[in-house]
């Protein structure tokens, strides 16, 4: 049962298609732990050319849809949400442990270590039928639109 679905994400994450990477939330405790959910699909973008003929999901969209998840966490905490927009400001001890192919379901659990109103930092793990895929230390600056030049 979704707690989010790809609406309300998307009325959160100024993310979308082909780079919305999470469908829905199902488990939310604000400010300290959320978990999303991807259905992989044989149809992502980027299975196009990682590998024809034998397609996993890259280890860094796995972060990115970690970092979408951790994302949400945090701008549900801004009332003026509408005006910010996350960036990775840094990705610590990666690891990447079970390739993810079409058909899975990707579990991405993310784990607040730090939610400020500027400077977040998170834990993600991401992975498929209790197997850990990728894991890894997110932070993430929450700035304004207005800043970011065009």
């Amino acid at each position: 049962m979704a707690i989010l679905d790809s609406l309300a994400i998307q009325a959160i994450l100024p993310h979308r298609y082909p780079f919305l990477l999470v469908d829905k939330i199902i488990e939310l405790e604000p400010r300290v732990r959320i978990v999303g959910i991807k259905q992989v699909t044989i149809n992502e973008h980027f299975f196009t050319g990682h590998f024809p003929g034998a397609p996993v999901m890259p280890g860094v969209l796995q972060i990115e849809a970690l970092a979408q998840v951790g994302a949400i966490l945090a701008l549900r905490e801004f009332e003026d949400r509408d005006s910010k927009i996350p960036f990775f400001s840094g990705i610590n001890d990666a690891k990447f442990r079970h390739p993810v192919v079409p058909g899975d379901t990707l579990r991405l659990e993310v784990t607040a270590l730090r939610i400020g109103s500027k400077v977040q930092k998170m834990r993600g793990v991401a992975s498929v039928d209790g197997k850990v895929t990728a894991e890894a230390e997110i932070l993430c600056i929450i700035a304004n639109r207005s800043d970011v030049k065009e």
